[in-house]
């Protein structure tokens, strides 16, 4: 029985996402531990997609029976989660504020003009640019947004950073866990690890209470790329426990069962190291599977690193969910210009 059957859900994607092994990547890091992906960036036909959408599929029906007129959210510049929200408002028929703040210290001269935030206007969503910096609790600027909204006559649905904090913004990861349980019935073996990229905390927590009513949620590595660990750590907490609740989880999850991985995160939030930089391009060059410096490029690093130092046992299988966000890479050109 699913934990999800009494939500309502307002389809957004396509359905299951697909699991494809990655041949040339798993023989590229020595061919002991066969990699697979999930491949959430290609989950609709809603603005190149993404895993916020997995999320707002629970998040839509409330915001229809709340009587709003206008979803209002908050993302920095280059938000894969405030294009996501655009794009529902627009397939919803409902108006669009996001607040755009400075999150992250990357100069490009096109930064605020490409990729992401580019989509979001096209859309008809009202963009903000705002130059506070990274932080991923409730931002001041948002709470601005949703009162200018009331002050013009409107009728604000707030929905918080990565949708995270929300009290249905895990429910769309809890489905995730349940449909990688069908799936690997059909592959006809079990994923050993699960590794996905963590910063709001909705993802990962709604996978520990998926995978909780598994028995295996400390097989999910969130790799941080918040660059805020304790922040982070202390929210997907918050998180796991709700949702616990909320679905009806009757137990509560245990401390060694919500593992992150901060070693990856350097220097910064939405800036990549070298190191993620050659990840991406591994990816890349091996399975042409397109990643981006903010989150899978940095949990990518974290994959590549953790499999070639003997993390994983040799003949394990580790899925690595690819959550989108390749729009990104059009405001870091500068440091892919020649590939």
């Amino acid at each position: 029985m699913s934990l999800l059957e009494k939500f309502e859900r307002y389809p957004l994607t396509f359905g299951p996402t697909p699991i494809e092994h990655l041949p040339r990547l798993t023989a590229a890091l020595g061919g002991k531990v066969q990699i697979y992906a999930k491949r959430e960036d290609c989950n609709s036909g809603l603005a190149m997609g993404g895993n916020k959408l997995r999320k707002l599929e629970y998040i839509v029906p409330d915001a229809i029976a709340s009587g709003a007129d206008t979803l209002v959210s908050i993302g920095g510049v280059q938000s894969n989660h405030t294009r996501m929200v655009a794009a529902t408002a627009a397939k919803i028929g409902m108006k669009c504020v996001v607040i755009q703040e400075k999150w992250v210290p990357h100069y490009d001269s096109v930064y605020d003009r490409v990729g992401n935030i580019l989509m979001t206007r096209l859309m008809g969503a009202d963009s903000r640019l705002v130059d506070d910096g990274f932080d991923i609790g409730i931002r001041k600027s948002w709470e601005d947004a949703i009162q200018s909204v009331k002050d013009a006559g409107g009728k604000p649905y707030p929905i918080p950073a990565g949708a995270s904090v929300h009290k249905y913004g895990a429910l769309g990861y809890v489905g995730f866990a349940e449909e990688v349980a069908a799936q690997e019935k059909e592959l006809g073996f079990i994923f050993d690890y699960i590794i996905v990229c963590v910063v709001t905390g909705s993802t990962q927590g709604g996978m520990i209470v998926g995978f909780a009513a598994q028995d295996r949620a400390e097989r999910v590595i969130g790799i941080d790329a918040s660059g805020t660990l304790e922040q982070t750590r202390a929210q997907v907490r918050k998180i796991v426990d709700s949702t616990a609740d909320l679905v009806g989880l009757n137990r509560a999850i245990r401390e060694n069962e919500i593992v992150i991985n901060s070693d990856y995160a350097y220097p910064a939030y939405g800036v990549p190291s070298e190191e993620t930089n050659a990840a991406i391009r591994l990816a890349a060059r091996t399975e042409a599977m397109i990643t981006d410096p903010v989150y899978e490029g940095k949990s990518l690093q974290g994959l590549i690193d953790l499999t070639r130092k003997g993390f994983f046992p040799e003949g394990s299988r580790v899925l690595y969910a690819h959550l989108g966000g390749a729009p990104a890479l059009n405001g870091y050109s500068y440091y892919y210009k020649d590939g």
